[in-house]
């Protein structure tokens, strides 16, 4: 005898119906859409069993991997997330981002031994947000804990590594913004502004001539792999000069090589930044045509700090 089913029954599974088939249908590009949507909307259910497919389909791509144990975890599935995640790493998804997640799903089981040992991995490999450390709910447990204060400072030096390291600090008392001129008879030279950027690794000047338009920038790093400061000038009148050295007897030291010029000689150039006082820095630069052997005064420079 034929059964006849609700109505209700009928429907509801022909709403589900649709979904699956109409996602198969799909191009791949429009699959990846679909699931990167449900992904953002938070419809954790939806996201998993799409990414689901895709992880499948295409098991050699890891943020597809990542993205299903993210939405796995969002519903509780805790130890398929795990096993997700494993793949994701396995795939080659960065592992500072997946031992961070893994981290988190420990948290969320209590196990703050394995939380913690995760933690230190994405670390160790170079996870670099404090601010997420510091507000994912997920990390509620682990925050009062003796262990936590270790993690978040080693995020912070990966998220700023120069701002910690000791030799890159070293020319930090030019940091400022300066009224600068001659030296000898005081007369004005021009202004500078000389900052910290890209996370404390660069320090960059910014020169403006007094009376005249010429301008200029320096970008000063400390090169790690050769143990030296360099210092890379550009001007607006097309004038570059590349220096190297470092911190000797309190004061910066830069040279250049011998550089060509137009009348046919050869220019070495050497730059010295003298730290005279919180408030006070001079700049005197040399040039020798002879290699070295004679030098002449190129400028002397006074900075004071602008109050």
């Amino acid at each position: 005898m034929l059964k006849i089913l609700p109505v209700a029954f009928v429907l509801a599974g022909l709403s589900a119906l649709p979904v699956s088939f109409s996602f198969a249908r799909q191009s791949p590009a429009d699959q990846a859409a679909e699931a990167s949507a449900a992904y953002d909307a938070k419809d954790w259910a939806k996201a998993a069993s799409l990414y689901d497919a895709l992880a499948q389909a295409h098991p050699e791509t890891p943020r597809l991997w990542f993205r299903l144990g993210a939405s796995l975890q969002e519903l509780g599935q805790y130890d398929r997330a795990l096993d997700v995640y494993q793949k994701a790493l396995a795939a080659g998804a960065p592992a500072l981002y997946v031992e961070y997640s893994i981290a988190s799903v420990f948290a969320q089981k209590g196990d703050l031994v394995k939380a913690f040992e995760h933690l230190q991995k994405a670390v160790q490999n170079g996870y670099n947000r404090p601010e997420q450390l510091e507000s994912d709910p997920h990390l509620a447990p682990l925050r009062s804990d003796s262990r936590f204060p270790a993690i978040l400072e080693q995020a912070k030096r990966n998220l700023t590594p120069c701002a910690f390291a000791p030799e890159n600090r070293q020319f930090d008392f030019w940091l400022g913004e300066w009224n600068v001129s001659t030296t000898q008879g005081s007369v004005p030279a021009g202004q500078s502004k000389i900052e910290a950027i890209l996370g404390g690794c660069v320090i960059q000047e910014n020169w403006q001539s007094a009376g005249n338009p010429y301008a200029g920038k320096s970008y000063n790093t400390y090169n790690a792999a050769l143990k030296r400061w360099e210092q890379y000038w550009v001007d607006n009148s097309g004038g570059n000069i590349f220096f190297y050295g470092g911190l000797k007897d309190g004061a910066m030291d830069y040279w250049t090589e011998d550089i060509p010029q137009p009348d046919g000689t050869k220019l070495r150039r050497h730059l010295q930044f003298f730290k005279l006082g919180p408030d006070k820095v001079r700049q005197f630069s040399q040039g020798s045509t002879d290699g070295g052997k004679t030098w002449h005064v190129e400028y002397d420079f006074t900075y004071d700090r602008r109050k």
